[in-house]
C-alpha cells in the first residue's frame, strides 16, 4: 500500500477534505460545531452536501447510507442511490441538504422495548456531525442518530452524545474554579483495545453452535490451553500476520488509529488496540473495527468470532475501555504530574472517579450486561462481577493522607537496572497494573475491563460519563460558593475519601478473600444479567439520567425490557440449537461408536473363545446410559423452552431462562464433553477443539 501517512484516511470526509472542498465560513461553521458541540445551521446543508456527494462519487460511490447504531449492538445502513430522473431519459447524481440531514428508515423490526407497536414503523435518522462520514463497500456513509417517531432515542449513539455534553457541561465549572478560563469544552476520551478469535472457516462451519450461537455449546477441553504461556506475546502466525496486515490497511483508509496488535492469552486469541479518541469517534471506529475483522478474516479463509465466551475452558474476549477526560487546550485531567500530592486538580477528578464508581456500581455492571458476557465474568480470567477500582498504593497513600489532613511526600521515580550494563535503566512507574481489577488506574486514565467483546462501548461510556457529570455537579456546586478554591477541593477530596474508599481494593480480585470482603465492605455483588438489569430501572438511577437529560424515564425502561428481552432470545436460540446438536448429530455420532464397539467384542470372540471383553462392555454400558441421558435431558430442555414461551413478563421470562434452561443446557454439555473424550473422532460428528485453536 505504501507510506501509510499517504493513504490514512483516504476514505473518510474528514477535516482537510472539509478544508478543500468547502467555502470557507462553512467549513468554519462545521469546524466550531464539532469542537465547541453547538448545532449547524441548517441553511448550510445544501453546500456540505454537494461536496460530500462530489467527493464520495470521486471515491466510486454511487449511494448514501444513514449509518446508525440500533440497540442490536451492531450498525444498520439502507441504501439509496445518488441518481434522480432527468428530461432526456438520462439520469444526474444529486444530493440534498435535507437528505443529508435527515433519513426515515423503517424502524418496525429495531428493538424498542415495546416501545410502539410493529405496525407503527417511523423513525428518524439525523446527521452527526461530530463524526465524520466515510466510503465503505462504494456507499457514502453518514453516521447518523436514531429516535423513534415520539422522539424518544432508540440507538446507542443518542444518549452517549447527551452524556459528553453532561460531563462537558460540569467538568467546565470545575476547570473554571481552577483559573483555566480558556477552556471552552471538556470533552471524553476512550481507546477501546479490542480481543478476539480467528478460526479456521472449514471447521467453523462444521459446527453450528458457532454458526447460530457463536459460541461453541459442547466441547472437550484440549489437554494444552493457555498453561505455558506459549500464545501470549508469541510470535505472530503467517496466516494470521496476513490477517492483520489487511486489517490495519482498511482501516487505516477508514481513520481508525489502529496502533498495537498481539497474541492473546488463550490460543487462537488475538488483540487491536486503537490511539485515544474522542468518545463518540471511538465508538464509531469500534464498530467499524469489529465489522471490518469479520470481513478481512473471510477473505483469508478464516472466521472471526467476537464472543465473550466461544471456548469453555481458556480466556474468554473482553474489550477494555480505556477512559479519560481531556479540555480543548490539551490537559489530562487525569494526568497525575511529577507530584501527584500538589495536583489538587488531578487529585479531585480521581475523587470524582471513586465516588461515581462507589455509587453507581449498579450502572457500570448493567452497561456490561449480556448473557455472553455472564459466562466471562468471575473467572480467572476477567474482573469479578463485583464492581471495584484498583489505584496502586502510592495513589491511595496520597488521597489517605489528604483524608487525615497530613502531608505525603511524592515518591521519586526510580529508576531499574535489570542489572546488565549493557541495558539501560528503564524508570519505574509509580503504579502497577492490576489485571484482576474491573476499574483500575493505569496512567492518566482509567481502564474499565468488564465490557464484553461483542458489545458497543456506547452504552458503558454513557453511564461513565453521566454518574461522573453528576458527581462534578456537585462538586462545582461546592467550589463556586468558596472562597479558596483549592483549599475546598481537599476539603471535598477528605470528604469523599471517608464517604467512599470502600470501592478502592489494590488485591488478588480473583480470590475467594476478596468476594467475602466486598461483602462485608457492603459492594454489590451483581453475579448474572438478570440479577443486574432490572435496578437499572431503580428511582435513583432514573434521577440521575433526568437530571442530565441523558435519558428519560422511557427511554430507561426500554432498554432494561430490550437487554432482558435479547438475553432470553439468545439462550433461546441457544437451547434449540443444542437440541438440534443432541439429537440429530451426537446422538447418532455415539450410537456409531457403539456400534464399533459391538463389532470389535463379538470379533475378539470370535478369534479367541473366552477372551475378555470386559472393557469393551464396559465402555457399551456407560455410553449407553449417556445416551439415555440424553434423550431425556434433550426432551427435558424442548418442555423447558416451550413453558418459557408461555411467560409474558421478561424479568421472570429471563430468570426462567437463567436458572432452569441454563442449567439443563450445562448438565447436558457436561455427558456429550465426557462423551467426546471417549468416542473415536471418526465418530465424533464436530470439529474438536484441538482442531478449532491451533489449527491454522
Amino acid at each position: 500500500m505504501g507510506n501509510v501517512s499517504e493513504f490514512f484516511g483516504i476514505n473518510v470526509f474528514n477535516d482537510s477534505v472539509m478544508q478543500r472542498m468547502l467555502p470557507n465560513d462553512t467549513y468554519q461553521s462545521i469546524k466550531n460545531a464539532i469542537s465547541q458541540g453547538t448545532s449547524i445551521d441548517s441553511s448550510i446543508a445544501d453546500t456540505v452536501a454537494l461536496a460530500m456527494k462530489n467527493w464520495a462519487i470521486s471515491k466510486g460511490a454511487t449511494h448514501f447510507t444513514h449509518w446508525f447504531q440500533p440497540m442490536t449492538g451492531i450498525t444498520a445502513e439502507k441504501h439509496d442511490s445518488f441518481i434522480s430522473p432527468a428530461e432526456n431519459g438520462s439520469v444526474i447524481m444529486e444530493f440534498s441538504g435535507k437528505e443529508l440531514i435527515k433519513g426515515e428508515p423503517d424502524a418496525s423490526s429495531f428493538p424498542s422495548g415495546g416501545l410502539r407497536a410493529t405496525f407503527e414503523a417511523r423513525g428518524y435518522t439525523a446527521w452527526d456531525p461530530s463524526s465524520y462520514a466515510f466510503v465503505k463497500d462504494g456507499t457514502l456513509c453518514i453516521p447518523t442518530a436514531f429516535c423513534s417517531y415520539g422522539g424518544e432515542a432508540l440507538d446507542q449513539k443518542t444518549p452517549m452524545l447527551r452524556s459528553m455534553e453532561a460531563l462537558n457541561r460540569q467538568a467546565l465549572r470545575i476547570v473554571h474554579c481552577f483559573g483555566m478560563t480558556d477552556v471552552k469544552r471538556v470533552n471524553t476520551t476512550v481507546g477501546p483495545e479490542q480481543e478476539y478469535f480467528l478460526i479456521d472457516k472449514e471447521f467453523y462451519e462444521k459446527r453450528p453452535d458457532l454458526i447460530f450461537c457463536d459460541r461453541t455449546l459442547i466441547g472437550a477441553k484440549p489437554p494444552k490451553g493457555q498453561e505455558m504461556s506459549h500464545h501470549y506475546f508469541g510470535v505472530i502466525k503467517p496466516r494470521v500476520a496476513a490477517f492483520m496486515k489487511e486489517l490495519d490497511e482498511e482501516l487505516w483508509k477508514l481513520g481508525v488509529l489502529a496502533k498495537t496488535e498481539h497474541n492473546e492469552a488463550a490460543p487462537a486469541q488475538h488483540e487491536l488496540a486503537p490511539i485515544f479518541t474522542t468518545t463518540n469517534i471511538a465508538a464509531d471506529h469500534n464498530q467499524l473495527t469489529m465489522e471490518m475483522m469479520k470481513k478481512v478474516a473471510d477473505r483469508h479463509g478464516l472466521v472471526c468470532l467476537l464472543h465473550e465466551k466461544p471456548f469453555a475452558g481458556v480466556n474468554g474476549s473482553g474489550k477494555h475501555n480505556n477512559w479519560s477526560m481531556s479540555t480543548d487546550t490539551g490537559v489530562n485531567l487525569l494526568k497525575q504530574g511529577k507530584n501527584p500530592s500538589d495536583n489538587p486538580l488531578f487529585l479531585l477528578s480521581l475523587a470524582a472517579l471513586i465516588e461515581a464508581v462507589d455509587k453507581h456500581q449498579d450502572l457500570l455492571r448493567i452497561s456490561i450486561a449480556s448473557a455472553g458476557n455472564d459466562h466471562r465474568l468471575g473467572a480467572a480470567e476477567a474482573p469479578p462481577a463485583i464492581v471495584s477500582m484498583f489505584l496502586g498504593e502510592e495513589l491511595t497513600e496520597i488521597l489517605t493522607a489528604v483524608e487525615n489532613g497530613t502531608h505525603h511526600d511524592d515518591l521519586k521515580r526510580v529508576k531499574m537496572s535489570m542489572g546488565a550494563d549493557i541495558i539501560p535503566y528503564i524508570r519505574k512507574d509509580n503504579t502497577d497494573r492490576n489485571r484482576t481489577s474491573p476499574f483500575a488506574f493505569t496512567g492518566n486514565k482509567f481502564e474499565f475491563r468488564m465490557l464484553g467483546s461483542s458489545a458497543s462501548v456506547s452504552d458503558t461510556n454513557t453511564m461513565i460519563n453521566t454518574m461522573v457529570a453528576d458527581v462534578l455537579m456537585g462538586y462545582a456546586d461546592r467550589l463556586e460558593k468558596a472562597e479558596d478554591c483549592i483549599a475546598e477541593a481537599h476539603n471535598i477530596i477528605r470528604d469523599t475519601m471517608k464517604a467512599h474508599k470502600r470501592i478502592i481494593f489494590n488485591g488478588d480480585g480473583y480470590s475467594e478473600e476478596w468476594q467475602k470482603e466486598a461483602e462485608r465492605r457492603g459492594l454489590l455483588n451483581l453475579r448474572s444479567t438478570v440479577d443486574a438489569v432490572p435496578h437499572f430501572k431503580d428511582n435513583k438511577n432514573i434521577e440521575l439520567f433526568e437530571r442530565h437529560g441523558v435519558l428519560n424515564r422511557t427511554e430507561i425502561n426500554i432498554r432494561a425490557d430490550i437487554t432482558l428481552e435479547n438475553y432470553s432470545q439468545i439462550l433461546n436460540i441457544e437451547a434449540q440449537t443444542l437440541i438440534g446438536m443432541v439429537q440429530r448429530d451426537i446422538i447418532p455420532g455415539i450410537g456409531k461408536h457403539i456400534e464399533y464397539l459391538c463389532r470389535l467384542a463379538e470379533g475378539k470372540k470370535k478369534v479367541c473363545e473366552g477372551i475378555d471383553i470386559t472393557t469393551e462392555t464396559d465402555m457399551i454400558k456407560r455410553l449407553s446410559n449417556d445416551t439415555a441421558n440424553l434423550v431425556k435431558l434433550n426432551q427435558k430442555l424442548r418442555q423447558a423452552v416451550k413453558s418459557a414461551e408461555n411467560i409474558s413478563d421478561l424479568e421472570e421470562k429471563a430468570r426462567f431462562y437463567h436458572d432452569e434452561i441454563l442449567s439443563l443446557m450445562e448438565d447436558i454439555r457436561s455427558i456429550t464433553d465426557a462423551a467426546e473424550e471417549v468416542v473415536a473422532t471418526e465418530h465424533w460428528p464436530y470439529p474438536h477443539y484441538s482442531e478449532l485453536l491451533f489449527k491454522i
